[in-house]
């Protein structure tokens, strides 16, 4: 019995032994063998140091509306007997475009007619009396009454309501036999072929932005559309809401078929250019410890380059002296190519562990 259990003993420490010499043998063996293969190869990625124009530009979302745009309204309040305009017509200034009642206003100018020829046989009476003051007194009247008369008559002519602009007819507000009096004007009038955009800018981009600024449209609507303009306002009051915005107004140089008022549109403002510069993209410099850098590759080799810069484009930095046209610099960090990885001190294939799984 008592060499049977030494045996069983000597037997689980010889199996232990050689459970350990194993998984000894084979974590061994896969550094042998990983250490063999050769590191995965890295590549960068570079690009020519350029020349030409750089530019900074300042974007927003906007709407197309009319330069000029007016609302007709009566001067005299009444009932409306004709209506003369549709929506879409091109009329002149001075047209016709509806009427109301004159009945009331006639009967006012009438009488007030009537009232001044009273005044003026009263001024004749006087002058033959030869009182200063009684003359005085019924050229006053007479005054009055020519005021009164005038008065009257732009009552009249008010019950006509011509078009205050030449231009296309974008909406009749009121109908035959309705009040004249419609809020947003009884007609609206704009003209067409005088076109701008209107857009919000953020705070941070109205700062860059200046009258005369060239600014270049596109349509969502119109695929094939583009237009150039000019900036021709920027309001000096923001617009509240989440973020602070600035109105700004683009006139347009020349309107593409199919433009529409209320269509909605991108303009991309020039706020800065530099013609004829040295440039890299704005991923190849680097900045730290107050230098500014860009690493250059030549015969192979990377060399670390201090430059100075200027404008900063929306995609290129200008690069005012450091390196040429021409020559290769780095874009961005190494990027390994190749999936095989090196594994970390203290791990196994698989993502195992160290045997036995304990830490040291």
């Amino acid at each position: 019995m008592h060499r049977m259990r030494l045996w069983r003993r000597r037997t689980l420490v010889v199996n232990a032994i050689l459970g350990l010499l194993l998984v000894g043998g084979g974590t061994a063996a896969y550094f042998m063998v990983t250490a063999g293969k050769p590191a995965a190869a890295t590549t960068l990625r570079t690009v020519a140091v350029g020349q030409g124009a750089v530019t900074a530009t300042v974007s927003a979302d906007g709407s197309v509306e009319s330069a000029n745009a007016m609302a007709a309204d009566f001067a005299t309040a009444g009932t409306v007997t004709a209506i003369k305009v549709k929506v879409g017509d091109v009329v002149a200034a001075g047209t016709v475009l509806a009427t109301v009642d004159t009945t009331d206003a006639q009967a006012d100018l009438t009488a007030a007619k009537k009232n001044r020829t009273s005044a003026r046989d009263a001024l004749e009476r006087a002058e033959v009396g030869g009182n200063a003051d009684a003359i005085a007194n019924a050229e006053n009247q007479v005054d009055q009454a020519e005021a009164t008369v005038a008065s009257a008559q732009r009552k009249v002519d008010g019950t006509v309501l011509k078009a205050p602009m030449a231009g296309t007819v974008l909406a009749v507000n009121g109908s035959v036999g309705g009040k004249s009096a419609q809020t947003g004007g009884f007609v609206q009038l704009a003209d067409l072929k005088t076109l701008q955009v209107k857009a919000s800018v953020p705070e941070a981009d109205a700062t860059r932005l200046k009258l005369g600024q060239t600014a270049n449209v596109t349509w969502n609507a119109l695929s094939s559309a583009r237009a150039t303009g000019k900036v021709a306002a920027i309001s000096p009051t923001a617009t509240t809401g989440n973020v602070i915005q600035y109105p700004v107004t683009v006139s347009l140089e020349t309107i593409p078929e199919g433009t529409r008022l209320g269509q909605s549109v991108r303009l991309t403002v020039v706020v800065e250019q530099v013609e004829n510069a040295i440039y890299v993209p704005a991923a190849a410099v680097r900045t730290a410890g107050g230098r500014t850098t860009v690493v250059v590759v030549k015969d192979g080799q990377q060399e670390t380059r201090s430059v100075q810069i200027g404008l900063k484009g929306d995609t290129f930095t200008v690069i005012t002296s450091g390196v040429s046209a021409g020559e290769q610099v780095v874009l961005a960090t190494p990027t390994t190519s190749g999936s095989t990885q090196q594994p970390q001190i203290g791990q196994l294939p698989g993502g195992g562990q160290r045997p036995g799984g304990g830490t040291r």
